[in-house]
């Protein structure tokens, strides 16, 4: 089968598509033909060692994938051959772990195209517990754009942040995936959105997923413009993808009690924080990494309903992968890149 590789870090060039081995199901796995790949900044971190700089090469990158069953091994009954089905962006090696919730928090919780190979080819192997039943009705192209933005938005918003009816919510970077994602799951759960962005197509974007503020940070400050928008209390959660020296301001956008979090790195990895900024007004930073199978399962009637949508910058076949690469570090992608395996 051929597959996106990479067997070096380094920039988008390092991606190569090559003939390998196709894998094969075992016990309680499914052999899933891979129907449409969606690209996350994540690949782009892993490709140039930010993220796991002890990775085995050659190495498969990839996250996020929708496919159909080809073949089914022992003792999985779950899947017939030809359902369609998303497979979920991480999940425990370990069977015995199943049941952990959050499942990030399993000991030997494995992220595809990090610690396993990953999804950018035709076929993969994937335990039947971490595949879903694709009943979105929406085309393999729109649907691979969902697991980790949406399951990051899920985590984020609903889970950690506990946004609710009424709250106020600023979302950073609203035309990034994880971004657009958060603005529409705020909005589904009722909450009024202000986003930031740094160009015009981005403000507009942002604005037609539900945003009610967009806030173009290349010309005003947004802590200055939500600090108008919310009569001077500050927003009740905000939710930051970017990080570094962007979180301080960040903090100083959330009312007192307030909740942020943290859920990215665009911006940087390192933060310097004032303490007190915390314990006298009594916020609450947060970390979290990707929501659990269910979260994503009790989110297929609102993307039935609409109320949730992927945005698509574009779609390319496997062999432009390091082109989709390139526009992600360029920071071009108005939504998410999405490679077909099959595509000539």
């Amino acid at each position: 089968m051929k597959a996106a590789v990479i067997r070096a870090f380094g920039g988008p060039e390092q991606i190569k598509i090559e003939d390998i081995a196709m894998p094969t199901p075992g016990a309680g796995e499914v052999l899933v033909k891979v129907l449409a790949v969606g690209i996350n900044r994540l690949d782009h971190y892993v490709r140039l060692g930010h993220i796991a700089p002890q990775l085995a090469f050659p190495h498969i990158l990839g996250s996020d994938a929708v496919g159909e069953v080809v073949e089914t091994g022992a003792d999985a009954s779950r899947f017939q051959v030809g359902d369609r089905v998303i497979a979920m962006p991480g999940y425990p090696t370990n069977a015995a772990e199943a049941d952990i919730r959050p499942v990030t928090a399993a000991q030997s919780y494995c992220i595809p195209g990090i610690q396993i190979p990953g999804t950018y080819a035709q076929y993969i192997v994937v335990p039947e517990r971490w595949l879903l039943r694709d009943t979105t009705g929406l085309p393999v192209e729109q649907v691979a754009a969902l697991p980790v933005s949406l399951l990051i938005a899920i985590r984020s918003v609903q889970i950690v942040g506990e946004v609710k009816k009424g709250d106020r919510v600023l979302v950073h970077a609203g035309a990034s995936s994880t971004g657009m994602m958060s603005i529409q799951v705020a909005r589904a759960l009722g909450a009024c959105v202000a986003t930031t962005v740094l160009d015009e197509p981005s403000a507009k974007l942002a604005a037609s997923l539900g945003a009610e503020l967009v806030i173009n940070t290349s010309k005003e400050d947004f802590v200055d413009a939500l600090n108008t928008w919310t009569d001077g209390q500050g927003v009740d959660v905000a939710i930051d993808n970017l990080g570094g020296d962007i979180l301080p301001k960040t903090i100083a956008a959330v009312k007192p009690l307030g909740i942020i979090v943290a859920m990215g790195f665009m911006a940087g990895t390192d933060v310097t924080l004032d303490i007190r900024n915390f314990f006298f007004t009594q916020k609450q930073l947060r970390g979290t990494l990707v929501g659990d199978i269910e979260d994503f399962a009790a989110w297929l009637d609102p993307i039935n309903a609409g109320k949730v949508k992927p945005v698509i910058d574009s779609i390319l076949p496997l062999s432009k992968a390091a082109d989709a690469h390139r526009r992600i570090a360029a920071n071009e992608a108005q939504g998410s890149i999405v490679l077909l395996p099959w595509a000539a």
